[in-house]
């Protein structure tokens, strides 16, 4: 089984050399403005992406774009160093920037809002053939959906990639509520249930790649669930927007949801998430985005480690993918962060460490 992988792996090996220690993370924390971040971002292996969007971007969207680029080539050796018979759960999970660029569209097109404020933020093949992409939609078509007179227009224009008729189910619902978590919520379950399929049992490694994800479903629902407390939103509401699948199935977490105290709320969720810390922050804050930061620690000090020490195989493909989701989501959150006059302290708290 190892032998499937050694071969092509190497690559993959050495271009793990090139992530982003965080003593650079915290150079990026300490930069004057996201312009030094771009500088900065020069000198690492993000300079050729950085200089082919600095000709038409500037920062932050500058670094949005070239982070998308950056990702869709990681991901492009990542699906070349896996063999044949682990290409199809490689491609279902990556995927779901297929299904974040749908639900940018859509989210987009129902505030108005056209190609030129959303097209930085998609993550697509800028100046990679499309046969070398993970992605389904290439990025023509995806200009083409963001060109659409509307919602229902661009779901329309979906059903030749099978993401349509998904969609098109929800129509009716959204025609009576306005809610677009109806298409959210099936895209995402239709993403999950095709990337289990795919990770069933066949080499070994799938049992801790199907928790890690189980674990993710998790932590999608309960940032579901905690919106929806903030706003109030009816318990049957909050029941439509959840992911089948996670660790914590949808009696559970009705059940959760029903609680009348906040604090109560995140205590019932202990067993999956610890979030008490989270939620001291929060008291301060108001901003759910601690409870995100919070669960992502936890996933990455959980997963990343058990993915490493499996060896070469499947594991190994995606302790890659996910490292450099996950310096893509440090960077953007430094990025942002700078952006809106957060602290350097602020920042560093939200960075993401790996164990080593």
């Amino acid at each position: 089984m190892q032998s499937s992988y050694a071969a092509s792996f190497g690559t993959v090996k050495v271009l793990s050399l090139n992530f982003l220690t965080t003593d650079k993370l915290y150079e990026l924390a300490r930069a004057k403005n996201t312009a030094e971040i771009a500088q900065e971002l020069e000198s690492t292996w993000y300079a050729p992406d950085i200089e082919a969007a600095a000709s038409i971007y500037k920062p932050p969207e500058l670094i949005e774009v070239a982070l998308n680029r950056h990702l869709v080539n990681t991901n492009r050796v990542a699906v070349q160093a896996s063999p044949v018979f682990a290409r199809s759960a490689v491609l279902a999970y990556l995927s779901k920037w297929d299904i974040e660029n749908i639900e940018l569209i859509i989210a987009a097109k129902s505030l108005g809002k056209g190609l030129e404020q959303t097209e930085a933020f998609l993550v697509s093949s800028r100046n990679v053939p499309v046969s070398l992409s993970s992605s389904v939609i290439p990025l023509s078509d995806l200009h083409a959906l963001l060109q659409q007179p509307d919602v229902e227009a661009v779901i329309n224009s979906l059903v030749k990639y099978g993401y349509g008729a998904i969609l098109l189910q929800q129509l009716g619902e959204f025609r009576k509520t306005g809610d677009l978590g109806v298409f959210t919520g099936a895209l995402q379950n239709y993403y999950y249930s095709k990337l289990f399929w795919e990770l069933r049992f066949l080499q070994g490694s799938e049992g801790v790649l199907r928790e890690y994800v189980r674990a993710e479903i998790t932590k999608k629902d309960i940032l579901n669930l905690l919106k929806a407390r903030e706003s109030n939103l009816a318990r049957e509401i909050f029941a439509k927007h959840i992911i089948a699948g996670g660790l914590i199935d949808e009696a559970g977490l009705l059940d959760i949801y029903s609680t009348v105290d906040f604090a109560e709320t995140v205590k019932k969720l202990e067993p999956w998430f610890d979030l008490s810390q989270a939620l001291e922050k929060y008291r301060q804050s108001n901003n759910l985005t601690d409870f995100e930061v919070a669960m992502d620690k936890l996933m990455v000090g959980k997963y990343l480690p058990r993915f490493r020490s499996m060896g070469i195989s499947l594991a190994s493909v995606f302790t890659f993918i996910l490292r450099s989701e996950i310096e893509r989501q440090n960077i953007r959150r430094i990025t942002y962060a700078k952006q809106y006059g957060m602290t350097e302290e602020y920042i560093k708290s939200i960075i993401l460490e790996e164990s080593s």
